[in-house]
């Protein structure tokens, strides 16, 4: 669609402290569905997203809606390692509140990685939740995921890699590291499953990953297929990794409109 998404940024309120939050909105006569809601992965923020929500915006003429998560970004700092309940709590205690005071009524739901998990909770648990989009989602504590979360940890004892995080997350990057390295890597972890909520979700739902993801192999998308109670379509991507949205943006985006308007 040929147009330029109008950008706002808000805070939303929250007990345990501010989220930032970034709307790209398209002009009313070009508006042809609800809302899509962004949910970031382990290491993520808005700015991560990089040109992908005005990208989605333009090519499925839906209002793009992102926040980064409490402790994320320019979003307050939190003071202790988030619970291992945190991907569910996302969407219970979260979510409500940037919908709430965004106004987004009923919605559509995209994640990422982690996000994805969230976005899998939040439509087995939202009724206002039309459609689900998990890119490269876990769905179970699978060995490669820690393989490539350990790798990640050796990874960033170079100084040089933390600074590379400290551009988005400020003084919290040692915090959003250890949120992520420190709670996938702790044993009282390894039972985490999604398969119970999977069983909740009714809503026509896509599951996308990368052949060559270096976090979880294709059995997690298959996963969701086989344990989501409504239609799922499965697109297991050749040739691609963690992040096919970076890898390849175009194709992304006019693979989720087709799917959001079919």
């Amino acid at each position: 669609m040929s147009f330029t998404p109008t950008v706002s940024d808000h805070w939303i309120t929250h007990p345990q402290g501010r989220l930032f939050a970034r709307q790209w909105t398209p002009p009313a006569d070009a508006e042809t569905g609800v809302p899509l809601v962004l949910l970031h992965d382990s290491l993520g923020c808005i700015e991560l997203w990089r040109g992908f929500p005005e990208l989605l915006c333009r090519t499925t003429g839906r209002r793009v809606v992102a926040y980064d998560r409490l402790g994320f970004g320019r979003s307050d700092a939190r003071p202790a390692r988030p619970s291992h309940d945190f991907v569910a709590e996302e969407a219970r205690l979260y979510l409500p509140h940037v919908r709430e005071q965004l106004g987004v009524g009923r919605f559509a739901v995209l994640g990422h990685s982690v996000g994805g998990g969230m976005a899998i909770n939040v439509a087995a648990t939202t009724p206002e939740c039309e459609a689900l989009i998990s890119i490269a989602a876990q769905t179970f504590v699978e060995d490669k995921t820690l393989d490539g979360v350990r790798a990640a940890k050796v990874q960033f004892s170079d100084p040089a890699q933390v600074d590379r995080i400290s551009r988005y997350h400020g003084p919290k990057a040692d915090w959003v590291l250890d949120a992520w390295i420190g709670t996938w890597l702790d044993p009282d972890f390894a039972g985490w499953t999604l398969n119970g909520v999977l069983a909740q979700i009714t809503c026509p739902a896509l599951a996308i990953h990368g052949e060559d993801d270096e976090f979880g192999s294709p059995a997690h998308a298959l996963r969701v297929a086989e344990h989501s109670r409504g239609p799922v379509q499965t697109d297991i991507l050749p040739a691609t990794g963690h992040v096919p949205h970076r890898e390849q943006p175009d194709a992304m985006a006019q693979r989720i409109a087709r799917f959001l308007a079919g």
